[in-house]
């Protein structure tokens, strides 16, 4: 059962920011400190910050060869079943990391020539060079390390949702970068099946690293080794053609070398700049956050409704005693649309000392379409404010003031208002471009219709098959993250 279903959300995974996971058993994907790296907002760092303190401690007590703060570092590490994410057989039992297993670690890391040498820098590389770590590892000691970030981030996700939170419950072991302690409290987090459980970003979970080794090998070790034999003229793995020509086979190269963890350890340790060149390669590119695809192929759960979820949109009745309702159906709409270019959704945020409030706020992560422009062409916008208008009537320039007074060049300065209808729209447009151009900020208004367009573009960008046969010009596949009706809007500010 899914934590959609368990609480009677009324909702599919499209619609929710977080992974729905089954609260009873384990969905095979993890947590990738990879896809936290490339986090540009707050929440993101705070994860880095907790994950860069806590493995140079660790290191640090290696290198010093202070065991006894290794040892309390790593065996504070619990299995952490409240996530229902990685591989265990039958019910989640957090298959990966126990404390007996964290002082293990410790030992192996204060044997590893990898660890002394520097080699091992971060947690991934762990799973390069330290036997019996692997992704499901990985993934259980980071959701240790960023638990508190985890929890804040779940007690965020069950307002915006409707999930009930219960009231002290034990957090497990959290992470103090200040401190660079562990440390315990009692929080609210909900409780499924008398288990707590902790919700998980869909953008940080994969279903395989970004730093895989098997693609280190393949791509990087065995093409250097296979240069070093070609260069050596008295290589036994080399065969020469009848034309001359000298050639080697992968499998040679693999017979002689090994493929297992020690092997390829000993392999890198003799070049250590090949694999620094790696790891330099894999963080110098941001990530595709997981899609709805993987998602729904990873865990079985269906594919985002954008048809019936603009369909509950559009049936909504306008007037302000249905302004909740109309509240709800947009954020649920727009936070599948616009995955995973916005995530995090917060209803109702209060600012300016809870004297005012913006009905939705997303941040913007975008590695690519529409909002990742924004970023690029330096419009202030890590987040998105919504404001959702269920009027019977035109909405004016109070409105459009309201959503600019919002902007800051922190929270930003970008923001759309969602409403029912105008009576003129090109006169409210203008009003969007004069606020525009007072440089009070960007403000994108959409009707039903606008929104419709929005919901027909991306059925198009996922609909499209290639021309058969081939036109005479290429042809380019439309993103759903384009949105070319935001494209189109924003210029009209603009120029």
């Amino acid at each position: 059962m899914r934590v959609s279903e368990y609480y009677r959300l009324g909702r599919t995974q499209g619609t929710l920011d977080f992974v729905d996971v089954d609260i009873q058993d384990d969905v095979p994907m993890y947590i990738d400190p990879g896809m936290i790296r490339h986090l540009p907002d707050d929440w993101g760092k705070e994860c880095l910050i907790m994950l860069t303190t806590f493995f140079d401690s660790v290191l640090d007590a290696v290198k010093t060869g202070d065991k006894k703060r290794a040892h309390y570092l790593l065996g504070n590490l619990g299995e952490p079943n409240e996530t229902h994410l990685g591989f265990s057989a039958g019910r989640s039992a957090g298959r990966g990391f126990s404390h007996r297993m964290g002082i293990v670690l410790a030992e192996k890391l204060s044997a590893s020539e990898a660890a002394r040498s520097g080699l091992i820098e971060d947690l991934e590389d762990t799973a390069f060079f330290v036997d019996g770590i692997g992704k499901d590892i990985v993934s259980d000691i980071t959701t240790n390390i960023i638990r508190g970030s985890l929890i804040a981030y779940t007690q965020q996700m069950a307002e915006v949702v409707g999930i009930p939170l219960g009231e002290g419950i034990e957090s497990g072991p959290v992470w103090s970068p200040h401190k660079q302690e562990w440390e315990q409290a009692y929080v609210r987090l909900p409780v499924a099946s008398n288990q707590k459980l902790l919700l998980v970003p869909k953008v940080i979970v994969r279903r395989d690293m970004l730093m895989n080794r098997s693609d280190y090998y393949r791509n990087h070790l065995v093409p250097a080794l296979k240069t070093e034999e070609l260069d050596n003229p008295s290589s036994r793995l080399v065969r020469t053609l009848k034309d001359g020509t000298r050639k080697i086979n992968t499998y040679d190269i693999e017979a002689h070398y090994g493929t297992n963890k020690p092997a390829v350890t000993k392999e890198t340790l003799q070049r250590p700049d090949l694999y620094v060149h790696y790891r330099d390669l894999v963080k110098s590119s941001a990530p595709a956050a997981i899609s709805h695809e993987e998602l729904s192929a990873a865990s079985a759960a269906p594919l985002p409704d954008f048809e019936e979820l603009l369909r509950e949109v559009l049936e909504t009745p306008s007037g302000r005693e249905h302004a909740n309702a109309y509240h709800r159906k947009i954020e649920a709409l727009f936070t599948a649309l616009f995955y995973p270019s916005l995530t995090m959704p917060e209803m109702e945020e209060e600012i300016h000392e809870g004297r005012k409030r913006i009905d939705i706020t997303y941040t913007n992560v975008a590695q690519r379409g529409f909002f990742r422009f924004l970023r690029q062409h330096k419009i202030k916008s890590t987040y998105i404010m919504v404001e959702c208008k269920n009027y019977g009537k035109e909405p004016g320039n109070p409105e459009i003031d309201q959503l600019a007074s919002r902007f800051s060049p922190i929270r930003g300065q970008f923001g759309i208002l969602a409403c029912r209808s105008f009576a003129d729209k090109d006169r409210f447009l203008k009003r969007c471009r004069d606020t525009a151009l007072d440089y009070r900020g960007y403000v994108l208004a959409l009707d039903d219709g606008d929104i419709s367009e929005l919901v027909a573009d991306a059925l198009e960008a996922i609909r499209w098959v290639p021309s058969d046969p081939p036109p005479p010009q290429p042809e380019v596949k439309p993103e759903v993250e384009g949105y070319p009706l935001l494209y189109r809007r924003f210029k009209t500010l603009v120029n």
